[in-house]
């Protein structure tokens, strides 16, 4: 439903309430002067450009967390966790009422209540507002972004590796269990093996760190070969059976056969595993997917971006944006990563990485609530 037809069902009070917001100047007495003078104000460019370019950092995120969902209709209690989510890092430990950021937005027009019996307790975007903020943010954000004119001479994508490299693990196991400790994981030296046999190549994990939160597995074993064991894991392809690793029936079934998982099936799983610590991801990705089609540097990238994330245990929004997003979105194949002739990093979203984030959609609770291991 467009936001005519939400004004329209709309009573007068509330209409009047819109309108001083949008400081319209027209008669409060009358419905139709009071509608035709929000679509008016609103369907000015200039005034969405400007509301963006003022909005504060929660209302900002808050909004993210609505622009890309695909369902229409939201229940006050999903609405009151989203606006607690865009918490300020500054508000934390100090009185937060996350009803009044809904409030704002319900004074301002962007959001209604349902109007039939089913939907009256349940609340709506507008299509067409959606649509034109969504619109307005990008011309917000890629002002700020640095395009480059011109390929940088050496970028890295890796294209169909993962898929094959989940391949190759199982190809791996299928030979022979492999022995794990009594934390359950994989000895050093095998983990070392086995990355020596995978497409692309990964340092150990430094003694030193404290690694959390980014798969069940993530603890000791580098991001990318981390993500191929979970995804493993929880596709029910291999298990964890007493002091060994090895393949189910079902993985046993894959190896053979010589089916490579998809790339959208790789995206979707890594949605749901890392939405845990980054909940806005899905917004982030698609914020990429429509920013940086052209090379861009990675600096004006994260200027853009940071203050959509919010900090993860000892992970600042930079961190989490240039040391989990960005290399997995790489190692998924949707990202290219490379550096100017300055040697500062640049990236561009592949065509294929543009299609698969746009053509995915995951409901916010979809998501694997990782024990931190």
């Amino acid at each position: 439903m467009n936001l005519a037809e939400m004004l329209n069902y709309t009573d007068i009070q509330e209409l009047g309430r819109i309108a001083r917001n949008y400081n319209c100047q027209c008669s409060t007495h009358s419905k139709n002067e009071l509608i035709q003078s929000i679509l008016s104000t609103v369907g000015r460019q200039r005034v969405l450009d400007e509301m963006v370019a003022g909005m504060e950092k929660a209302d900002i995120q808050f909004l993210n967390s609505l622009l890309f969902e695909e369902r229409k209709a939201f229940s006050l209690e999903d609405l009151m966790a989203r606006a607690n989510n865009s918490r300020p890092e500054e508000k934390e430990g100090v009185e937060w009422n996350p009803r009044e950021l809904v409030t704002r937005f319900k004074q301002h027009g962007w959001l209604f209540n349902g109007y039939s019996r089913e939907s009256q307790y349940l609340f709506q975007v507008p299509d067409d507002l959606k649509r034109r903020f969504t619109e307005a943010l990008e011309r917000h954000y890629g002002r700020k972004l640095e395009y480059l004119d011109t390929t940088p001479r050496v970028y890295r994508d890796e294209q169909n590796r993962l898929a094959e490299d989940v391949y190759m693990l199982l190809k791996v196991l299928l030979q022979s269990a492999l022995p794990v400790n009594a934390e359950g994981f994989l000895y050093k030296k095998q983990v070392q093996q086995l990355i020596g046999q995978l497409s692309v190549q990964e340092e150990p994990v430094a003694k030193t760190a404290w690694r959390f939160g980014y798969g069940r597995r993530y603890r000791e074993y580098p991001i990318r070969f981390s993500f191929i064991y979970d995804y493993c894991f929880y596709h029910g392809l291999l298990q964890e059976e007493g002091t060994e690793v090895r393949l189910t029936p079902s993985g046993r079934k894959l190896a053979e056969s010589g089916v490579r998982p998809t790339v959208k099936e790789l995206y979707t799983f890594w949605l749901r595993l890392y939405r845990e610590p980054v909940p806005n991801l899905q917004a982030l990705t698609h914020w990429l997917s429509r920013l940086v089609e052209r090379w861009v540097t990675a600096e004006s990238a994260a200027q853009v971006l940071c203050p959509l994330i919010k900090p993860y245990y000892y992970d600042t929004p930079r961190d989490i944006l240039e040391s989990r997003v960005l290399p997995m979105l790489m190692h998924l194949g949707l990202l290219r990563i490379g550096a100017d002739d300055g040697g500062a990093a640049v990236i561009q979203v592949s065509a294929l990485g543009k299609s698969v984030i746009q053509g995915t959609w995951l409901p916010e609770e979809d998501k694997l609530n990782v024990e931190c291991k």
